[in-house]
């Protein structure tokens, strides 16, 4: 750097310091699963985990991470008590995560609490159910996972459930059924947020229309930037506005370059040639996925490419309304120069030099995902006398 040249590097890290990033979705305890069985001592976030984990303690502090909201995800494949027993060991996994690193995280179950672990210094960690089949069409079961610290349901995973259609199914219901509108009104009561990543465009419409509180897109981009069903479409962008919700932008390269959806489908048909669901990120399905690439040299997303889709979201929903959702450890294959949780910076330099303020900056690492969580507190406030929904599916 010359004399008079901008340190955007370094401007950025100075933000960081400040206003560090919320993450909306980080699949880490399924990849613990997946690998070690919840064995902690296999896995120590401590170490260097690079080349076998996306995520540790070291690079989410490179990264400035704040808060993270951690994915207590389970597959659709799981269905009825084994869904919900699989979710409960989840959320076991990320209370035991916190035990083990009192110095590094702290749990959150409000944005106070996510104001206070910055404070300290930790990173506040937060949970969110994704997939509405965790709960198996109860409220009462619904209702323990908040018990238990769940901060956001996404109303369904790849695939449909029996009251919400998928973005990536067959669509049954043509949206929401009028339990998945109970479910939604309940999840207000209780001030959890309503994520609607992974539902199709019809649920995500029905759910800000039934929805009291602002709800979030914890891992979604721009369908108008990368025509993806996984992606939200410009007139729900614009909903936002009045609804106060936050739209958390992906980093999953299917999701934000369109060169990549083709190359994507052919190494999903790849997997499933040899035995594996697309989704399989154990030790052996990496392998797979990896002498995939090597044949098949895979179009290359960068903080760029995520850059894209956060300029149109901040046009069309508005500076309040935006976020980050990386998706680590829950894909096989990342941008380069966002690799791994150490990757926020080269996010934040990019939008630098598109000429994005510092307060601009704040509101979508920090502020607008404290903002919403907050508000939906508020909105559950406001409801202490409704009962708890008895409603049936």
């Amino acid at each position: 750097m010359t004399g008079g040249e901008r340190d955007f590097g370094a401007e950025a890290r100075r933000l960081l310091a400040a206003w560090p990033v919320v993450d909306g979705h980080n699949d880490l305890p399924w990849a613990l699963r997946e690998q070690v069985r919840y064995d902690l001592d296999a896995l120590d976030l401590a170490a260097d985990q690079t080349g076998v984990l996306h995520t540790d303690l070291a690079r989410l502090r490179a990264g400035g991470v704040g808060a993270q909201f951690w994915s207590v995800y389970v597959p659709s494949s799981l269905a009825g008590d084994h869904a919900v027993s699989a979710t409960l060991e989840q959320i076991d996994c990320v209370h035991r995560l916190v035990a083990r690193y009192p110095d590094q995280l702290r749990l959150a179950l409000t944005a106070d609490d996510m104001e206070a672990a910055r404070a300290e210094g930790r990173i506040a960690s937060l949970m969110g159910a994704e997939g509405g089949h965790s709960i198996d069409c109860s409220m009462a079961t619904l209702r323990a996972l908040y018990t238990l610290g769940v901060r956001y349901l996404t109303l369904t995973h790849n695939d449909n459930v029996p009251w919400a259609d998928s973005a990536t199914d067959e669509p049954k219901l043509g949206g929401l059924s009028a339990f998945g509108e109970d479910v939604v009104r309940e999840m207000n009561r209780l001030g959890m947020l309503v994520d609607l990543s992974h539902v199709s465009a019809d649920v995500m419409r029905d759910a800000i229309r039934v929805s009291g509180a602002p709800v979030v897109f914890s891992h979604s981009s721009s369908r108008a930037v990368c025509d993806h069903p996984r992606n939200i479409p410009d007139d729900v962008l614009e909903s936002l506005r009045e609804n106060g919700g936050v739209a958390m932008a992906t980093f999953v390269p299917k999701f934000i370059l369109p060169e990549a959806i083709a190359w994507t489908q052919a190494a999903d048909a790849n997997m499933r040639e040899h035995g594996f669901d697309p989704l399989d990120l154990s030790p052996a399905g990496l392998e797979v996925q990896r002498a995939f690439e090597a044949g098949h040299p895979r179009p290359l997303a960068t903080p760029a490419t995520v850059a894209d889709h956060l300029d149109h979201m901040r046009e069309v929903a508005g500076i309040d309304h935006v976020g980050i959702g990386g998706d680590y450890d829950g894909t096989a294959f990342t941008p380069t120069g966002l690799d791994d949780v150490a990757g926020y910076p080269n996010l934040v330099e990019e939008l630098l030099r598109r000429h994005w303020s510092p307060a601009d900056l704040a509101k979508l690492t920090w502020q607008n995902a404290v903002r919403v969580l907050r508000d939906a507190e508020d909105v559950s406030r406001a409801l202490v006398n409704l009962p708890p929904s008895l409603a049936t599916l």
